[in-house]
């Protein structure tokens, strides 16, 4: 009995390590882009995810300075400073 509890217990273990180990290589992916508006840490973006190709009228919202529409098209679109960029969306529009 105390060897199956020990055998138990070592396969236990090994395989909290395998899943600590899954986790950590989990996390060091680099995730997709979010659809719509998305910062990193120094950078805004606006992610068009789309299957028709279509392109669209959004809206930027900038600090400090007059507010601005964009045509995007399918895909990452880079914004601008994450300082300056304080958000953006679709207006409901294609261009």
């Amino acid at each position: 009995m105390r060897i199956r509890r020990k055998v138990i217990g070592v396969l236990g273990s090994a395989a909290l390590a395998l899943t600590s180990l899954g986790a950590v290589a989990a996390a060091a992916t680099p995730a997709a882009a979010p659809c719509g508006f998305y910062e990193t840490q120094s950078d805004a973006y606006y992610n068009h995810c789309t299957s028709d190709g279509s392109r669209v009228v959004i809206q930027v919202r900038v600090a400090l300075a007059p507010d601005y529409e964009r045509c995007v098209g399918p895909g990452r679109t880079w914004l601008g400073s994450a300082d300056k960029v304080q958000g953006a969306h679709y207006v409901g529009r294609t261009c």
